[in-house]
């Protein structure tokens, strides 16, 4: 980023450790949503998202362990992409991980901003290992078969307005001459589970580990509810661990045999639309909040343990004025179909380019 010429401002807000998804700190006052004050910002890079709605800022660093650039980008009306693992020099934070489901990136009011980052980082750091993205300036000529997704493998239904957003764009991009198919979830069922475990590795690790990762005097005893819950549910099940990791590695394997005929897919970016300020807080009892997020942010960790790339976009707005986004999820390696794909999107569909051009 500052080879790119960026000026760094500050520190943004974010959950704790980056745990949730929605950016309601128990030590600090919630990040709020732009569009709309009594609604959430999302997470864990809401902050980032806030100020770049708001227009403070005309894009911010984000980082993803399981949606966090996709989910608050979502919600906030802007793009989000979670580049191929790989793709961005590693987070060091990655090199401890059993898998490495993270990957930083930006949040933008542009699919053309994304784009240039992406572009621009890859003359930075080029990995080559994984074919070029090169410089997107706009759609292709190709058509393609795209696969539709709407509800989510863990069994909770898609709600309405997320829905129809995600069959809107589907006839969208059956009207430039795209071939859409419905196709099942390209995992294994028993991926929200082990994925729920992995989540609670993390809360686990960190508690464990905290007085080096976090300061020498981190004291576990205080951290919010949400991790003390997800901690709790991976002792009582740690030891199913091996058979999870090993099934969490199988993923990229089954996710790349399931898009063999597929050039991408497209689904929603979360299972229901933007929630109050408070659903998500993590002062709500462990239970209620883990069935909560699990309804929410069900669409986006397949692409962080598989190492795909996945690009939310905005879509329509609610009555609330809110934002809809959908995602698109690609091969392993081709951050250019997603960027083609939403640039043609946004040409001709997207309802707003900026919070400020839809208040005017």
């Amino acid at each position: 980023m500052l080879a790119q010429g960026f000026l760094c401002m500050g520190k943004s807000t974010m959950p704790e450790f980056g745990f949730n998804a929605s950016t309601e700190p128990l030590h600090d006052a919630p990040t709020r949503n732009p569009w709309n004050l009594a609604y959430s910002a999302g997470a864990s890079s809401g902050g980032s998202a806030a100020l770049v709605a708001s227009g403070a800022v005309p894009i911010a660093h984000a980082n993803d362990g399981g949606g966090s650039i996709r989910i608050p980008a979502a919600v906030c009306g802007l793009i989000g992409l979670k580049a191929t693992r790989g793709r961005v020099i590693e987070n060091d934070a990655s090199k401890s991980l059993p898998i490495d489901i993270l990957s930083d990136g930006v949040v933008s009011r542009s699919v053309r901003d994304t784009a240039n980052f992406i572009y621009q980082a890859e003359q930075y750091f080029r990995n080559p290992k994984l074919p070029t993205v090169g410089k997107v300036e706009g759609p292709s000529e190709k058509r393609l078969r795209i696969g539709l997704v709407i509800d989510s493998i863990n069994g909770h239904k898609t709600d309405d307005m997320t829905r129809q957003t995600v069959e809107a764009t589907a006839r969208k991009l059956e009207a430039q001459g795209h071939i859409i198919e419905p196709v099942e979830t390209p995992a294994n069922s028993s991926f929200p589970d082990d994925f729920a475990m992995y989540w609670g590795l993390l809360a686990f690790g960190m508690k464990i580990n905290g007085h080096k990762l976090i300061h020498p005097d981190f004291d576990k005893r205080r951290v919010d509810g949400l991790t003390q819950g997800l901690d709790k549910m991976f002792k009582r099940g740690f030891w199913k661990m091996p058979a999870v990791l090993w099934r969490l590695r199988r993923a990229r394997f089954d996710f790349a045999n399931a898009m063999t005929d597929l050039d991408a897919v497209l689904t929603p970016t979360l299972g229901h639309t933007t929630p109050k300020l408070g659903h998500l807080n993590p002062s709500v009892p462990f239970d209620i909040l883990f069935d909560r997020l699990t309804r929410y942010a069900n669409f986006t960790p397949l692409a962080n343990v598989t190492g795909a790339p996945a690009l939310s976009l905005p879509m329509a707005l609610t009555p609330e004025n809110l934002p809809v986004s959908v995602q698109l999820m690609g091969k392993h390696g081709d951050e250019r179909t997603l960027l083609q794909l939403a640039f043609a999107l946004e040409s001709e569909y997207s309802p707003w380019t900026s919070l400020a051009n839809t208040a005017q």
